[in-house]
């Protein structure tokens, strides 16, 4: 790994560690999170002082902690929930037996007729807002129309839609009924989409006729006829949103007549750890891992991250980047559980220009807006100026995951929006559908670090015999149950699938399989992925310091390392780069790249050579496909290794598949 001070902060870097956000105050005192404290030490005995003591309670004790949750919140249950924990094996855990309840009670409840429940944007047409009345009265009639064909508690619906109000109303009809939702977006093809959703089975599909992006309209048309041939006999009902202004096509029904009337809604009380939700692994090898999570453990933990980590409430307006496809989408329904106005936008977040994300947080009083580092980057080497050519007054947090951010970056977005707003880089997973690491606003915000542990979550860095590290590289690890980790793997009857995925390191103990290092202040920073480790001469390395260093290069728009065993024991460790344009990669180049890796990553993990890239591959959520391609690299059939339908650019996999040459001398 990169070299570590005696703070745990990367050698060679000369932002790191810098303090960008502090709290105030008066905002600690205003905070959910301080209420909350209080009633916790008030009901359950919880220390009060500093939030590394709040946490630490939270996972020694978690039964006081998850109940004092269900009591804060007021989670609607039409029965006694039983002990919070009467099963504390992981895997296996089991939360809460007697509870009977579902999503959709908690979100209704929270109905008011001061502020709209979803903003619906796109690119090429005005916003229109959905009040709580009307999204309430779409939900009842949508589900009534699933009802009289036949949709009832675990049967599935599933989604190919952008992200749009309709997407929203399609999840809590469905969740309403007890029966399981899944979705993809449009961006995905009908092969793709058959890959996640045909492994359903469902009885009904709710799609769109197509989405905008970047200016342009995609008909989706011939991939929804195509797409509900490949789902079988098992669907009975396909309802279709009019986003291009086409009819609906024969034998399906159109998404006015799907909602039309008044019906009462009467959400089915199901168990605890009853499927919610199929969410889907990237599946760039085999088919996407399902990944089932249950109602229960969906609401205890969103309303956890939004209301106490995010600090959400019934006057903040929030808005994440994101897709149906990724799990973010869900996260952003979670505003909806604390009364939050939620904003779905179909359209590229760089359309009409670089900034414009940053024109929809200004025209709509964002309050919290999500990102990623990739969106950032690309601000950065446009010249986007956010705080000084929009006004972002309501904009509290910009929230960012789906990669590790960079401490320049952090520290960009600080200078352009001032000390005021949090910069809040999360991590978590499909797995939990939630953040493991984050922010809190109570803790400064660190550039180049994760601030906390999430409540609840007993995370921990283990070497690899299994022992717990400090201030140096370890895996990441959780070592007692939470209530939104998977209640199964989609067609894994015996649950071995789900228990190799996480439990097969380290027995008993949940194994992520990211890189961090937790520093002495109980930040943690982020280095990748464990499985895509650099490791040369035995010194283990994550790609993202490499990234951090070399992606901060205005001539490079992006880059992608791989360390690639060789049969005769050498090691190849070439960087694929992408030049930004006008820009040809010389000597003089090469050499800045190596010095960007020497001092600001580590002097042995400097590449063996530099190639010019005609693109990176990334999965559909937009990870980069380092595994894959070291194992294409080393020699692997690329159709036995990845899936092109999960690729965003899957014309590029060929153009790596014939770099296969070795350096003759490793480094």
């Amino acid at each position: 790994m990169s070299e570590q001070l005696a703070d745990g902060t990367a050698a060679g870097s000369e932002v790191a560690g810098t303090v960008l956000w502090e709290p105030t105050e008066a905002g600690m005192r205003a905070a959910r999170i301080t209420d909350y404290h209080r009633f916790a030490h008030e009901r359950h005995g919880a220390p009060l002082g500093p939030y590394a003591d709040l946490w630490r309670w939270s996972t020694e004790h978690l039964a006081d902690f998850w109940r004092s949750l269900w009591e804060y919140f007021d989670v609607p249950s039409r029965t006694d929930p039983g002990e919070p924990l009467a099963e504390a094996s992981m895997p296996g855990a089991r939360w809460f037996p007697g509870a009977r309840l579902n999503y959709v009670d908690q979100v209704f409840r929270n109905a008011t007729a001061a502020r709209p429940a979803v903003l619906d944007l796109a690119e090429d047409r005005d916003g229109r807002e959905l009040s709580w009345a009307e999204l309430r009265r779409q939900v009842a009639a949508l589900a009534a129309t699933l009802r009289d064909r036949g949709v009832g508690e675990g049967d599935r619906v599933v989604g190919y839609l952008p992200n749009i109000a309709e997407s929203a109303v399609a999840f809590l009809a469905t969740a309403s009924l007890g029966a399981v939702w899944a979705a993809c977006g449009q961006d995905y093809s009908a092969p793709a989409a058959t890959d996640r959703l045909g492994q359903l089975a469902p009885k009904a599909l709710i799609t769109a006729d197509g989405y905008r992006f970047a200016g342009r309209e995609h008909d989706r048309r011939e991939s929804v006829t195509e797409l509900r041939a490949s789902l079988g006999d098992s669907l009975e009902l396909t309802v279709v949103v009019p986003r291009l202004a086409t009819e609906p096509p024969a034998g399906t029904l159109g998404w006015a007549e799907a909602t039309a009337g008044d019906h009462p809604l009467e959400p089915v009380s199901v168990p605890f750890d009853h499927p919610l939700w199929v969410v889907f692994s990237s599946g760039t090898t085999g088919l996407p891992k399902g990944i089932v999570h249950g109602h229960g453990g969906v609401v205890l933990e969103h309303l956890k991250q939004v209301a106490l980590h995010t600090d959400l409430g019934p006057d903040d307006t929030f808005f994440w980047f994101t897709s149906p496809s990724w799990m973010m989408w869900n996260f952003l329904l979670g505003g909806l559980l604390c009364g939050s106005t939620i904003v779905c936008y179909d359209g590229s977040p760089a359309h009409p220009g670089p900034d414009g994300l940053w024109a929809l947080a200004s025209r709509h009083r964002v309050t919290v807006l999500g990102t990623s580092p990739g969106y950032l980057l690309a601000c950065i080497k446009a010249g986007a100026h956010p705080g000084a050519d929009h006004e972002l007054s309501a904009l509290r947090t910009v929230g960012v995951t789906g990669a590790t951010l960079p401490a320049s970056t952090a520290q960009w977005l600080c200078d352009e929006l001032g000390p005021g707003v949090q910069i809040a880089s999360v991590s978590g997973g499909t797995d939990v559908v939630t953040a493991f690491l984050g922010t809190v606003p109570t803790v400064p915000v660190w550039a180049g670090e994760l601030s906390v542990p999430s409540l609840g979550v007993a995370l921990d860095a283990f070497d690899d015999s299994g022992r717990p590290v400090r201030g140096k590289v370890g895996e990441l690890v959780i070592t007692a149950p939470m209530p939104s980790m998977p209640v199964a793997f989609w067609n894994d009857p015996d649950g071995h699938r789900y228990r190799d995925a996480y439990f097969d390191t380290f027995p008993g103990v949940w194994r992520h399989g990211d890189w961090i290092t937790i520093t002495g202040r109980g930040s943690v920073q982020m280095h990748g992925r464990s499985d895509s480790t650099l490791n040369r001469n035995g010194i283990r390395m994550g790609s993202a310091d490499i990234y951090q260093a070399v992606e901060s290069l205005p001539e490079i728009l992006e880059a992608l390392v791989i360390g690639a065993e060789q049969p005769d024991g050498g090691y190849w460790m070439p960087l694929f780069v992408v030049p930004a344009a006008g820009v040809t990669l010389d000597e003089e180049l090469e050499r800045r790249i190596a010095q960007a890796v020497r001092e600001q990553a580590s002097p042995r993990h400097v590449p063996d050579e530099v190639i010019v890239a005609p693109g990176i591959p990334h999965t559909r959520t937009g990870k980069k496909l380092e595994v894959p391609i070291k194992r294409i690299l080393q020699g692997a059939d690329p159709a036995q290794v990845l899936d092109l339908t999960a690729v965003d650019a899957p014309e590029l996999i060929a153009w790596y598949a014939d770099r296969r040459a070795v350096a003759d001398e490793p480094a």
